[in-house]
C-alpha cells in the first residue's frame, strides 16, 4: 500500500512510476549500488517518454556492522548511492523508514544528490572512510543529506525512491 500510494502521488507530480519491488532485501550498500544503476539505466526511458521517471522500492536490506559509527541500513544506502552517483546528472534518491527511525539514530534516512561528493569535499569528509567505518549518520549530516522526520507510528517497510530526470 506505501509504494502504491508512492506511485499515485509520483504519477501526480508528473513522474512516471514504476513499482520495481516490494520484497527489497540484501546487503544495504550493494542493494543501493544496484537500484542507482537501475535508475541510471532507466534514463533512456525517461528520455523517450519526454517525461522524468519514479523507481520505487519497499522492504528490508541489512548491514554487516565492520565499523564503530553511527548509522542505519537507509543511511547506509544513501551513502552508498551518494558513491555510485558520482558525478551523475538527473538522478537523486531518498532512502528512509517509514517509522521516522533508522538504526540507533534520530534519522529516518538520508538522500543521495548528483552534487553529494562534491558536498562531501566541501565539507572534507571522506566518503569511503565513513562507509568503511558504518558511519553514514557523519557523512549525510555534514553534508545536508539527512532526513530526519521524528517517529511516524506508521512502520510498514524501508522505502526507496529514485527519481530520474530525462
Amino acid at each position: 500500500m506505501a509504494l502504491d500510494a508512492a506511485a499515485e502521488k509520483a504519477a501526480e507530480l508528473g513522474f512516471e512510476p514504476t513499482v520495481l519491488t516490494d520484497k527489497l532485501t540484501g546487503e544495504a550498500r550493494k542493494v543501493a549500488v544496484d537500484l542507482v544503476r537501475e535508475a541510471c539505466s532507466a534514463r533512456h526511458r525517461a528520455r523517450e517518454i519526454g517525461c522524468p521517471v519514479c523507481l520505487l522500492a519497499g522492504g528490508e536490506t541489512t548491514v554487516t556492522i565492520t565499523g564503530d559509527g553511527r548509522g542505519g541500513r537507509n543511511q547506509e544506502m544513501a551513502l552508498a548511492a551518494t558513491l555510485e552517483l558520482g558525478d551523475e546528472q538527473g538522478v537523486c534518491a531518498l532512502f528512509a523508514g517509514t517509522d521516522g527511525t533508522d538504526g540507533p539514530t534520530d534519522a529516518a534516512g538520508g538522500f543521495a544528490l548528483p552534487n553529494g561528493l562534491a558536498r562531501a569535499m566541501e565539507c572534507a569528509v571522506d566518503p569511503r572512510t565513513c562507509l568503511l567505518d558504518n558511519d553514514s549518520y557523519t557523512f549525510l549530516e555534514k553534508i545536508g543529506c539527512l532526513l530526519v522526520t521524528g517517529p511516524t507510528r506508521t512502520n510498514v517497510m524501508d522505502i526507496a525512491v529514485l527519481l530520474v530526470h530525462p
